[in-house]
């Protein structure tokens, strides 16, 4: 599974705070801790007014790249800031994200044809988020055909089906499994991601309910998820699920992160 690590997120109150004060060491401090608990990628996210989002980017992509080797997931819903920041990161990572709306991917495609940058593409248009599958799986078909023309394939492409909270949604995670079959039938190659916390927004036993669902995205399909690598809970879930379909030969990782009745930063590899 590979693991974008959410907490350097402006969304996040205390994040936030750390981000308008410019509280470097705060942001090196939640980077190590991300990369060194089994991070693939750092989602980066100013969440700031328009007019700093830039110059905020910037300053969180250089404390990172200074503080850790891992690469960064670059992550706003300016498309025009995502291109002024893009060339200031040192190593392809993932752009998150695309979409069918605002003329996003041929904004973005043209800017990583011909590296190995890959990208997240949210099931939305300008009509905002489909309400079933056959809107999604629509609009992923648009993207793979758009990222085509710019030699993009789809192995370099994470589409996320937009999983929706539980409590305003009783059939989210249908549509997600609805979504994930028919895109995966079409484009085999292509990865499946999902933050993985949105399920829960407005429910008691928000972690429970985290747990449960990333157990059932990674049996139907997910190949990676923006989530919290610190939190030894959903942590221990990804062990187990692994184990559980048979990507942990013989056991070793799960194996290990309990030899002592106790987990610790134990790193997955990707898929």
């Amino acid at each position: 599974m590979i693991i974008i690590g959410e907490k350097l997120n402006g969304t996040i109150p205390s994040m936030k705070k750390a981000i308008l004060a410019r509280d470097e060491q705060t942001l090196r401090d939640l980077a190590k801790k991300q990369a060194d608990a089994g991070a693939h990628f750092l989602d980066v996210c100013a969440s700031t007014s328009p007019e700093i989002e830039v110059e905020t980017l910037k300053w969180m992509i250089d404390v990172v790249q200074d503080t850790v080797d891992t690469p960064i997931c670059i992550d706003s819903p300016n498309i025009k800031a995502l291109e002024k920041v893009i060339p200031y990161i040192k190593r392809p990572g993932l752009i998150n994200s695309v979409a069918q709306e605002g003329g996003k991917c041929n904004i973005i495609f043209p800017l990583i044809k011909g590296t190995e940058w890959q990208v997240i593409a949210q099931t939305t248009d300008d009509n905002g988020i489909p309400n079933d599958s056959k809107g999604r799986v629509a609009i992923t078909k648009y993207v793979v055909e758009t990222a085509a023309k710019y030699d993009i394939t789809p192995d370099r492409i994470h589409i996320d089906p937009l999983i929706t909270a539980i409590s305003a949604d009783n059939n989210s995670v249908i549509n997600f499994a609805d979504t994930v079959k028919e895109v995966k039938a079409m484009y085999p190659t292509i990865k499946i991601t999902a933050a993985i916390s949105n399920i829960s927004f407005g429910m008691p036993l928000r972690k429970v309910l985290n747990q449960h669902f990333y157990a059932l995205a990674a049996y139907i399909g997910l190949d990676s998820a923006v989530m919290d690598p610190c939190n030894r809970d959903l942590y221990t879930s990804m062990l187990v699920t692994e184990t559980l379909l048979g990507r942990d030969r013989l056991c070793r990782k799960f194996t290990n992160a309990y030899r002592k009745n106790e987990i610790g930063p134990v790193k997955v590899e990707g898929k």
